[in-house]
């Protein structure tokens, strides 16, 4: 197995990316390219801050999501590294 993803890691990733919701949230940070801020997932998803920050803090979790505060805000990005790695775990099942 990978050494970066042991078994708890790869449970915590695919737990995280097992709502559609979080689903989304990784979409629409995809589609940015680059950091996303929390006030543009807020207004996509329609759905109380409240709710948008705990998916939010699954992904982070997860490490599938890096943040970073700026002032009051945060703003997101995907964690290239890490997707690559479960992706490449992941493959192991297609042979």
């Amino acid at each position: 197995m990978n050494k970066k993803l042991d078994i708890k890691r790869i449970e915590r990733i695919s737990k995280a990316l097992g709502d559609p919701y979080r689903i989304k949230i990784v979409e629409a940070i995809k589609k940015e390219q680059d950091w996303t801020q929390c006030t543009v997932l807020l207004e996509m998803l329609d759905l109380a801050q409240s709710t948008v920050s705990h998916h939010i803090k699954q992904l982070v979790d997860a490490d599938l999501l890096i943040a970073e505060k700026e002032g009051r805000n945060a703003k997101y990005k995907l964690n290239k590294e890490i997707f690559a790695e479960y992706i490449k775990y992941l493959s192991i099942f297609t042979v």
